[in-house]
């Protein structure tokens, strides 16, 4: 394949059959059939897998706020800390799935196997670096912030667990992405519900000490993370495993149901039995060990494809950082409007996280299968598609901007600045479908360079300086801030229009 390098020892033509590539059951050739089916059926999972990486860290503030400012300051500072590092462990990610979608459209899964081998190779090295930092350099860290030594110490306890248990967050995310790129969407999700709902459940026990169980404060927060996503992983490297998908059949479920022998009632109860949906089917690629082999060059193009993105995700927690810095002076009531108006932001924009991976998995599969046309058409599609969504949700906050504040804050003060600043916030809103799937649809064919040097010259040239003159020297004060960001949004949708249309990602070599 000429837009894949070649995996030493490993034949071109390999069948599908040898590492369970089947196209049986739920081992779905996403490079044939409607674009738009395809999109919605692999784009709705990852959007509610999106929404659900949420649910943790709203969880943890929820439980452990009730101990105090301390502990709640520590886990807040400490979490930045571990967000930096996920950024990370994401850009590694974001390589694997582009090679691994590569290989799936070209039909060679024992080539996508090799990469999945290698992929959880650097899982466990990054495994073992976050744990020696979570061992030496936790409270070290936390001093840096110049925090009171309460805090120091509830932020270093949190942090020390969560680096210490990061070989279960590495494996979980590893193995989602493994199977996203081969195009189930569907395990990975379930996989996500179920081990939220563990964290939901156990959270509480853990932190305040219900029943039997011990307050373990901050640290029981930690240690609900990694057990919850150790139950995540474990659910998601039995799929890769054992070459299973678990999905629903809905068109089965609805034959039995409306088939029932026991009248309207039994059909009524048929309806309501979800759990006569699930299937569990053969998956396109399954994982396995055999012939496994250390191959350096595959962990380099891993590394390479996924460093871009590393940094552009740290750059990004970085910005945050000096943009809070600029509002600090305006008072508190528009910090908590910004850290409000991030917060809702992020639920808007998280099913086009899901839209753009999806868009990202077809368009490297279809490269793969040697169809550039049909992996550009996926993008504008998608783009199309959540464009739709955001303008709708642009409407909803022009309507109700303090209402939706009001949610999160009963403060006048609070719901008045944020209603401005969510207002400001719907020019955003009208391009950002634009950025967020075209930057994901290039992360998904391993074309990583263009949005780390787009979000370094946008963000740096552009949002930052003009936040900071805005706010500083204008007479629109705080709002400033809000306008050097939507400005800098917009100019990355221009940016990634023009790319993405002149083509040169669809020769991009992974």
């Amino acid at each position: 394949m000429e837009d894949i390098e070649r995996i030493e020892g490993i034949p071109e033509g390999t069948e599908d059959e040898i590492y369970g590539g089947r196209r049986s059951g739920f081992g779905r050739d996403w490079t044939k059939g409607s674009i738009t089916r395809n999109l919605l059926s692999l784009g709705w999972p990852m959007s509610v897998n999106a929404i659900l990486t949420m649910i943790g860290p709203t969880i943890d503030m929820v439980w452990v706020g009730m101990l105090g400012d301390a502990s709640l300051a520590g886990m807040g500072v400490a979490g930045t800390a571990v967000m930096v590092v996920n950024s990370l462990r994401m850009g590694l990610t974001t390589g694997t799935r582009a090679m691994i979608a590569r290989f799936v459209g070209a039909g060679n899964t024992e080539g996508a196997n090799h990469v999945a081998q290698q992929a959880f190779v650097i899982s466990a090295a990054f495994s073992i670096l976050m744990a020696v930092i979570g061992i030496i350099l936790a409270e070290p860290i936390m001093r840096m912030f110049g925090l009171e030594e309460d805090v120091v110490a509830e932020g270093a306890a949190y942090m020390r667990i969560m680096f210490i248990g990061s070989v279960a967050m590495s494996f979980r995310m590893m193995g989602e992405g493994v199977m996203q790129a081969s195009g189930d969407a569907m395990t990975p999700m379930l996989a996500s519900v179920i081990f939220r709902i563990l964290h939901v459940v156990l959270c509480p026990f853990l932190v305040l000490g219900w029943w039997i169980f011990p307050s373990m404060g901050v640290s029981g927060a930690a240690m609900t993370n990694v057990f919850s996503q150790g139950l995540g992983a474990a659910v998601g490297l039995w799929a890769l495993f054992s070459g299973r998908s678990i999905g629903f059949d809905i068109t089965g479920w609805r034959q039995k149901a409306v088939g029932s022998n026991y009248g309207i009632v039994g059909r009524i109860v048929g309806f309501l039995a979800v759990w006569r949906l699930v299937r569990i089917g053969s998956s396109r690629l399954t994982v396995t060990l055999r012939n496994f082999s250390l191959d350096r060059n595959i962990i380099w193009r891993i590394v390479r494809i996924g460093i871009p993105s590393s940094i552009t995700g740290m750059e990004r927690s970085l910005a945050n950082i000096l943009l809070v810095w600029l509002i600090t002076p305006f008072g508190t009531a528009a910090v908590a409007a910004h850290s409000l108006i991030q917060r809702v932001a992020m639920f808007f924009q998280m099913p086009g996280m899901g839209v753009g991976q999806a868009a990202g998995v077809l368009a490297g599969q279809n490269l793969g299968a040697q169809q550039p046309g049909r992996a550009e058409r996926t993008g504008w599609i998608a783009a199309g598609l959540f464009s739709v969504f955001m303008v709708v949700a642009s409407t909803i906050v022009f309507f109700w901007a303090e209402e939706i504040i009001g949610i999160f804050s009963s403060e006048p003060a609070t719901r008045a600045l944020g209603g401005d600043f969510l207002r400001i916030e719907i020019v955003s809103f009208m391009v950002f479908g634009v950025v967020q799937v075209l930057v994901q649809c290039l992360n998904g064919v391993g074309d990583t360079w263009i949005p780390m040097f787009t979000t370094l010259a946008t963000m740096w040239l552009v949002q930052v300086p003009m936040a900071y003159f805005l706010s500083k020297y204008t007479s629109i004060g705080v709002y400033g801030v809000r306008w050097g960001i939507v400005t800098a949004i917009a100019l990355r949708a221009v940016i990634y229009t023009a790319y993405f249309k002149a083509g040169r990602w669809k020769r991009k070599r992974v």
